[in-house]
């Protein structure tokens, strides 16, 4: 039995009819509008997704880990915003104040970030998936290829293995009452941070509701469905030491996709990659999104920018 079956509770499929998707309405064509004090959104059938940016500039949706919310981009989105870069970060259904029933598919999330996304933009963005955000990032591609220029995976996992003990460091990890912290510190430093690198930071910002609804959206989707991330160009961001996520899935990737996949390691760190290393994180998204796409100037620039 899977880590997903283990940890989570009973969730009924909840299958969502699709809603027409409208462009930011006081944008103009190219633009996109700026939310830092944060807005609710209708996306229909039940669902308000809020939304609140960083920055102001070109934009990147940002889409969160498993059962973690987006405010954990929020240092690398700052980064960014120096360098003319404004993050758009909608709060995933299940955690902060986005509402809505339970996805009945990873494309119904997809939906969500696509409606966030229009909702400020009139046109593209550039997107980044964070571990398990990358299967969503991927499904939004697939299904909306005029939203995406292009996509970051940090933690592209879905094909390769995990390794063995990651399903139950990952139950303890997220369950913020049910463990003491020494207990959940070990966790999280087996699934999802480099060794010397202190867990502490992910004792907090777990969202349980967030947790059944992913387990059930991956449930009723295929990794066929979303893995080739439809025609979009992707960069791999393969963290040196994460066992939830292992390189195998850059192999396969690079394997199915061939010249559309970019792949760069990510020294020091694992799973959790954000705030192990976000300046390096920040630079390389900067970098790719501007256009490079020479993997040795990419692998060069990230290298130099390792924090310890």
């Amino acid at each position: 039995m899977s880590f997903i079956n283990r940890l989570l509770p009973l969730v009924l499929p909840f299958a969502m009819l699709p809603v027409s998707v409208r462009a930011a309405p006081n944008a103009a064509p190219g633009q996109c509008e700026q939310a830092a004090g944060g807005f609710d959104v209708d996306a229909g059938e039940g669902v308000h997704i809020h939304i609140r940016t960083i920055g102001k500039g070109t934009p990147i949706l940002f889409i969160p880990s498993l059962a973690r919310g987006v405010a954990d981009f929020d240092e690398v989105a700052s980064l960014l915003a120096r360098e003319g870069y404004m993050s758009i970060l909608p709060d995933p259904r299940g955690t902060g104040r986005t509402q809505g029933p339970a996805p009945a598919s990873l494309f119904d999330l997809a939906h969500d970030a696509e409606v966030a996304a229009a909702r400020l933009c009139n046109g593209p963005v550039h997107v980044v998936g964070h571990a398990f955000g990358n299967r969503v990032a991927r499904a939004l591609a697939t299904s909306s290829p005029g939203t995406v220029r292009d996509v970051v995976l940090l933690a592209g996992g879905g094909k390769a293995k995990s390794l063995p003990q990651v399903g139950d460091s990952i139950t303890v990890s997220a369950s913020e009452s049910g463990f003491s912290d020494a207990v959940r510190l070990k966790a999280l430093q087996t699934a999802f941070f480099a060794q010397g690198h202190d867990p502490r930071v992910w004792l907090t910002g777990w969202y349980g509701q967030a947790l059944a609804f992913q387990g059930a959206a991956m449930k009723g989707s295929s990794v066929d469905q979303w893995w080739s991330g439809g025609s979009a160009p992707i960069l791999l961001v393969q963290a040196d030491e994460d066992p939830v996520a292992p390189s195998g899935n850059a192999d396969q990737l690079k394997a199915d996709i061939g010249d559309r996949l970019r792949t760069v390691a990510l020294r020091r760190a694992s799973h959790a990659i954000l705030p192990e290393q976000p300046r390096a994180v920040a630079w390389l998204l900067a970098r790719y999104f501007a256009g490079e796409r020479d993997e040795a100037v990419l692998q060069g620039g990230t290298d130099a920018r390792v924090e310890r």
